[in-house]
């Protein structure tokens, strides 16, 4: 039972409320008690300060020869209320007169000046106070029943008594249904959310009001799809374009292996020819199979760096004369302008497979007899090399996903085995990664009919 939100929220709900009202009662019960007991005493004390005075009024009178008990005691003859009782003893405990209907308890005129003392069955509440007439002491005891008083009382118990579990057994129920129809989003969000799989990652849960706390939640949630779809979308584009990639270079060699050994006698020069393209394009699939590893390692954050300190110009200068070889088989000249030295922190292979995939996409996509310049600059505390090209540009639809896996701009271009490149649009996917490894990043700065120019910005670790 208690498995449900529900049911705990009303236990949690009824409990705290039964808590205060319970509390609240008490103190009212209390409280009440005190405010009768308190006015009540201010009048037994104003009685007694009445009596006083009447007395003292009765011994004014003109006439003599009167003793102080024969005064005392037509005082109290006057002075008569229906709720209030009366006796006066002398110092030494001798009654002399009272108004009480009950048997006065033995030495009750030595009791406390306020008290509770219960005579015949019945309690009242007891004042004494003290006088003097002439030489004598007298003690003063006035009677208040308090039977009305406990009857108020009890009564006040007993309301309290229905009315508190009654209270508590309506705000249960309703606590129940305010606690149903306010968990009933979450519910349906729950319901919706069951239902979602991986063929419909494109629906949402719905959001009742945006701005309270389910609302927020459904939006984290839609948000929270928004990803997994956006994921699952780039897996399968993934796989695809792996298996379009990997298919094409399968399919030459078992095409060039199958006429190979479609024949008997055949010239070692035919074996050659065929052995060299199953080589070429077996060192594709080597590059994108390693490609493809490097970024699913990525992706699973289990990539192991050794960072190191290097000079980002040393390496950048290794792989321009990696590259210029190729280059030169399509006159394609590298020039590169090195400033001063780039002490840096960072992963020397990563780095140099970075500018090599940065360079050898300058090759592959530049003119015959076109020229690649690479330039380094220190500005402030940043390092800034950027390669600029004489190719044919990218289109401006093409210029936001150039950095995405598998894409290619100019998906038309054949493949150059000449320039040992995969083309298989993983090398600015991989250079990018590279770069926000190293807290940098590869931006394109321009692109147009004239060439197209790239710029690495890395934070310089020595300032």
């Amino acid at each position: 039972m208690f498995d449900s939100v529900r049911i705990r929220l009303t236990f949690w709900y009824v409990g705290i409320l039964a808590l205060v009202i319970v509390v609240f009662a008490v103190l009212i019960y209390f409280f009440t008690v005190r405010v009768l007991n308190r006015d009540l005493n201010a009048r037994l004390e104003e009685m007694a300060r009445n009596f006083k005075v009447a007395l003292d009024a009765e011994r004014s009178d003109e006439e003599e020869n009167r003793q102080p008990d024969e005064i005392i005691s037509e005082t109290l003859n006057e002075f008569g209320f229906r709720d209030y009782q009366f006796a006066v003893f002398t110092g030494d405990g001798r009654l002399i007169d009272s108004t009480v209907k009950f048997n006065l308890p033995p030495n009750i005129e030595n009791s406390l000046p306020l008290s509770d003392a219960k005579i015949e069955h019945e309690t009242f509440r007891l004042y004494v106070s003290t006088f003097q007439i002439e030489q004598n002491q007298y003690r003063l005891l006035i009677f208040y029943s308090l039977k009305e008083q406990q009857t108020f009382e009890n009564r006040l118990i007993k309301i309290f008594l229905a009315a508190v579990p009654l209270t508590i057994l309506f705000a249960g129920i309703g606590g129940y249904f305010l606690a149903r129809k306010s968990l009933a989003p979450i519910v349906e969000m729950s319901l919706r959310a069951s239902n979602i799989g991986a063929t419909n990652l494109h629906e949402r849960l719905p959001v009742v009001n945006e701005k309270d706390e389910l609302g927020t939640l459904a939006e984290t949630f839609n948000l929270l799809l928004s990803r997994l779809e956006n994921a699952f979308a780039q897996q399968r584009r993934f796989m695809a374009d792996a298996s379009h990639e990997l298919r094409t270079p399968l399919a030459i060699v078992r095409g060039e292996s199958e006429v190979a050994l479609s024949k008997n006698n055949r010239k070692s020069e035919d074996y050659r020819e065929s052995l060299a393209i199953v080589h070429d394009e077996s060192k594709r699939l080597t590059r994108i199979v390693e490609d493809l590893f490097t970024l699913a390692r990525a992706d699973a954050g289990q990539f192991q760096t050794n960072f190191t300190e290097i000079y980002l110009d040393e390496i950048l200068a290794d792989c321009v004369r990696a590259v210029r070889v190729l280059a030169e088989k399509r006159n394609i000249a590298i020039q590169l302008e090195a400033g001063e030295e780039m002490p840096f922190q960072g992963d020397e292979q990563l780095l140099h497979r970075m500018f090599l995939n940065l360079l050898d996409n300058s090759v592959k996509y530049n003119r015959e007899g076109g020229t690649i310049r690479i330039e380094t600059q220190k500005n402030g505390g940043d390092y800034r090399i950027t390669f600029s090209d004489t190719g044919i540009g990218i289109d401006d639809a093409d210029k936001a996903q150039i950095f995405e896996r598998f894409y290619r701009a100019d998906k038309a271009r054949s493949r150059t085995t000449e320039t040992n490149t995969s083309g298989a649009g993983l090398g600015l996917a991989i250079a990018g990664w590279i770069a926000e490894l190293h807290q940098g990043k590869i931006e394109l700065v321009s692109s147009g009919e004239t060439g197209s120019v790239f710029a690495v910005i890395f934070q310089d670790s020595g300032k």
